[in-house]
């Protein structure tokens, strides 16, 4: 027997090896996926246990294909620095989604029930599980911020790469603004006593809870306690005077809070002579008084 009869050999039994490998580690994920099947009726976790099933499949025939086939014992060290950086490219989106699902277990930037903005979604966490979170999507179409009745699926690892704003961790109200608009000839003094009594009406113990909440929230974040109390600012645009109410309100109680004050700010106009909304509008003013001429008519045509 030769050398090359020896190594044609060897290279036929690694073959039926590597062969008897693949088919075994094929059937029994097949198996093991099957009974399993029961367990995780989800499609979304049936998803990823199918794919984790293939990544772990993949790897225990790459593990054993390489000691089939190569002298791995003399150089294991190189061997294993390989395998660790294949599986870190091969699994980097589950790896990255788990370390999510650790950051946001202990650092908590996210829990059920938060409001929260990421990538350009917004909605209530109504889920948080080891791959993603779940959102009950507000906004979009829907306006001031409401339910539109959808659940987006978030992975994890996307807390590493996008910005995310939280609506209520800590600290449970935002600030609201509601822009009136009056004419120039309008007692705009008026108005914005008008508008101040409005959104008081409405902000009524509610500078005393933020101001509570934003004190605790301090306790974690360099946060400056400012005026909490409603104000109304006044600025003047091209076809009006502007007066801006700005107010605390809870995160989920926008629409109905901004729905009270203006029907107030309307009735209160209503009773009100010398205030008047403002709409775009188009003056021109003349220096020199307007001759209007009115020309006699033809007489041909008037004896016609």
């Amino acid at each position: 027997m030769t050398f090359s009869d020896i190594d044609l050999t060897h290279t036929q039994i690694n073959l039926i090896e590597s062969f008897a490998v693949i088919v075994g580690l094929i059937l029994l994920r097949w198996l093991l996926l099957r009974a399993i099947r029961r367990y995780v009726p989800e499609t979304e976790d049936w998803y990823q246990t199918r794919r984790v099933a293939t990544y772990i499949t993949t790897i225990i025939a790459a593990i054993t294909l390489a000691f089939i086939w190569f002298d791995a014992f003399h150089e294991l060290p190189t061997y294993l620095g390989l395998v660790s950086a294949g599986i870190a490219i091969a699994l980097s989106d589950l790896l990255k989604n788990m370390a999510g699902w650790l950051y946001i277990v202990i650092r908590r930037p996210l829990w059920l029930g938060d409001r929260i903005e990421v990538d350009g979604t917004r909605g209530d966490v109504v889920d948080v599980r080891l791959f993603r979170f779940t959102l009950m999507e507000v906004g979009e179409w829907v306006h001031a911020d409401q339910s539109t009745g959808r659940l987006v699926h978030v992975p994890n690892g996307v807390l590493f790469t996008k910005p995310m704003a939280n609506y209520t961790e800590g600290f449970e109200y935002i600030w609201n603004e509601v822009p009136v608009m009056i004419t120039f000839e309008s007692n705009w003094e008026k108005a914005k006593a008008i508008i101040l009594e409005e959104i008081e009406s409405v902000s009524v113990d509610v500078s005393a809870k933020a101001s509570e909440g934003l004190r605790k929230t301090a306790r974690d974040y360099q946060i400056k306690i400012g005026k909490l109390t409603p104000i109304v600012y006044l600025s003047v645009e091209e076809s009006g005077v502007v007066l801006t109410g700005r107010f605390l309100v809870s995160a989920r109680k926008r629409r109905g809070v901004e729905e009270h004050v203006w029907e107030g700010i309307l009735k209160s106009f209503r009773d009100a002579p010398d205030i008047d909304l403002a709409y775009p509008t188009v003056r021109t003013f003349y220096r020199d008084p307007i001759e209007v001429r009115t020309e006699s008519p033809d007489p041909a045509a008037t004896e016609s």
